[in-house]
């Protein structure tokens, strides 16, 4: 029964460099974003390319890479509330 007594309360303030992984949080993720921006970029570059020399294997790359980074920035702009979710729907776990 002494199960019942835990719980758990996430603050980034209860323990030192909190602010710090936040911050570290904030740059992955700016940088996550910046490369999706590149792989986009990169893959309507190449998907132009093929489509223009009617080559279908690097316009199908190229189209790959264009859904591929915008599913990775979905993520990426999701993954707060993703998390925060499923911790919540945790918490209702009896």
């Amino acid at each position: 029964m002494l199960l019942n007594v835990v719980n758990l309360n996430p603050s980034l303030t209860d323990l030192p460099g909190g602010s710090v992984l936040q911050q570290l949080a904030n740059g992955l993720g700016a940088w996550a974003l910046i490369g999706s921006l590149i792989a986009l970029v990169l893959g309507a570059v190449l998907w132009a390319i093929g489509s223009h020399t009617q080559n279908m294997h690097q316009s199908a790359a190229g189209r790959r890479a264009v859904v591929t980074s915008l599913a990775a920035a979905i993520l990426i702009g999701a993954a707060p509330q993703l998390i925060s979710f499923f911790f919540s729907t945790g918490l209702k776990v009896h």
